[in-house]
């Protein structure tokens, strides 16, 4: 399945672990040899259009999606603890 990146932009990304609604995606971190999306990156909370704030950005490694779907993506997030957050660690 071929999707834009401007598609997934636009998807809200949620925590199966519980629920909670983490933001929506607003970049992603790209392997320059490959070609592959290596993460995703919801904007830290205070953010306005991705362009004020001084919260750190949630850092969601491509191992811990666990499903796009149309309108939302699912990540497993177990070390989300709400603001501060940092890098959450791969597989």
């Amino acid at each position: 399945m071929l999707t834009k990146s401007s598609e997934l932009r636009a998807r809200e990304v949620v925590n199966v672990l519980d629920g909670r609604r983490l933001g929506m995606a607003s970049d992603f971190e790209i392997d320059a040899e490959t070609g592959q999306i290596k993460a995703i990156v919801v904007p830290g909370p205070g953010r306005f259009l991705w362009l004020f704030g001084r919260n750190d950005d949630l850092v969601i490694p491509w191992e811990r999606i666990r499903k796009i779907g149309v309108d939302v993506i699912l990540v497993e997030a177990p070390g989300y603890t709400e603001p501060g957050r940092a890098a959450i660690q791969g597989a």
